[in-house]
């Protein structure tokens, strides 16, 4: 592998770049791998040093952005590449999620060292690739908990009910700064997301936002900026929901028997109340007429 003389200077703001350089960190990521991983996909591989322990337990796919790795990767990994072990994709991956529809053509694992400016897009683009079937993913230890949190934990949010409705969340363990070069200013975590389904519908995403939009205000409240408060008191009384509930206190249940309720009725009642309204209008016009 080529050696960069300063790291530290080689580095670039413009992709968040924070090279790991611990190998306990490496070792420990490699044992959290699921076994049923024959098939890899790494995003941002940096100089390699991840990369070349995965290549040793499955096939990988390796996405880079930076066109400087990309030539260092190529030539690191120039007898991989062309045994098929290792398929080298050089570009922005997200536009190549749009343009493919997954980052495989086989179910697979994605494992990486996610920049920090772009991980939550990432994990919720891998939550509604259908062959995705694994997580392990290093991000900025916030980030982890957001996603990871139960229902009741201070951390609770949108992205805990996405990663809870699709499989299970957990944090494995936190990196210090120290084991980057350059350090980042923050700790970074790893977490595990094991999906048994994805996501297919993006108006429960949507309907989240709405849920968690003052994450310290009662649900009711957050939802009620979109639906009629008639309506969801209704909603709330059949389903048996304390109306002064807050977001990170409801079950991941009650989300989904909400959302279920509310896309059934095929409006957000307020639309529903506009209509009566202009129905009671255009009667009563009828009426002078007459």
């Amino acid at each position: 592998m080529k050696e960069i003389k300063n790291l530290k200077e080689f580095a670039t703001k413009k992709y968040g770049q924070n090279f790991l350089k611990d190998e306990t960190i490496l070792e420990k990521i490699v044992e959290a791998i699921p076994k049923r991983c024959l098939n890899i996909v790494e995003i941002g591989s940096g100089l390699g040093d991840l990369t070349k322990k995965l290549i040793n337990i499955a096939d990988v796919t390796a996405f880079e952005v930076d066109a400087r790795l990309c030539k260092i990767l190529g030539s690191t990994f120039k007898r991989e590449i062309e045994s098929g072990q290792l398929k080298l994709e050089c570009g922005d991956v997200l536009e190549y999620w749009r343009q493919n529809g997954s980052l495989s053509s086989n179910n697979y694992c994605l494992i990486a060292n996610l920049p920090y400016y772009i991980a939550t897009n990432i994990i919720l683009r891998a939550f509604r690739d259908s062959r995705c079937h694994a997580i392990l993913v290093m991000v900025q230890k916030e980030v982890a908990q957001k996603f990871c949190a139960k229902s009741g934990d201070r951390e609770f949010s949108a992205f805990s009910v996405l990663a809870w409705s699709i499989g299970e969340a957990r944090v494995l363990f936190d990196v210090s700064p120290q084991s980057f070069v350059p350090a980042p200013k923050v700790t970074s975590s790893v977490m595990l997301i094991t999906k048994s389904k994805s996501i297919q519908n993006s108006g429960f995403e949507e309907f989240l936002k709405v849920a968690f939009k003052q994450p310290r205000k009662k649900l009711f409240k957050n939802l009620s900026l979109k639906y009629a408060k008639k309506h969801l008191l209704t909603l709330f009384e059949s389903l048996h929901i304390d109306p002064n509930i807050r977001p990170h206190q409801t079950e991941i249940s009650v989300y989904q028997q909400l959302y279920k309720k509310l896309s059934e009725d095929k409006t957000d009642g307020r639309e529903q109340q506009k209509k009566s309204r202009r129905a009671l209008i255009k009667i009563k016009g009828e009426g002078k007429k007459e």
